[in-house]
């Protein structure tokens, strides 16, 4: 396990960007993958994006083509770029890590919130 630090949410309007980064407490070079996920009031959490330690990326298709994933492996760092946002982009959002789909590290989560 590793323990994950997010940052960056806030208020921004609709149309605005914010990038969130993750801060692992050990290198990340060797995890599989890590990646965010999101829960807003009263819904489930949901995947937003993930990415493997070779870079293959996965979004889920509410955020396709307006958010961007990576990771800085020198930085022990992933990122967040959201771009476009929306109303319903306003959640929590969370970062996680683990080998393959088995994500056993969650960070505390970062606020987004977008208005209209």
């Amino acid at each position: 396990q590793v323990h994950l630090v997010e940052s960056g949410g806030g208020l921004v309007q609709a149309g605005g960007s914010l990038r969130l980064s993750c801060k692992a407490s050990r290198s990340i070079a060797t995890i599989t993958r890590m990646g965010w996920y999101r829960q807003a009031p009263g819904k489930q959490r949901e995947l937003v994006a993930t990415i493997t330690n070779r870079d293959y990326t996965i979004y889920a298709d509410s955020v396709k083509g307006r958010f961007t994933i990576s990771r800085a492996n020198a930085e022990s760092t992933i990122y967040l770029q959201m771009n476009s946002l929306k109303p319903e982009d306003t959640a929590v959002y969370y970062c996680t890590s683990g080998p393959g789909w088995s994500f056993d590290s969650w960070g505390q989560g970062t606020q987004v919130t977008v208005s209209s």
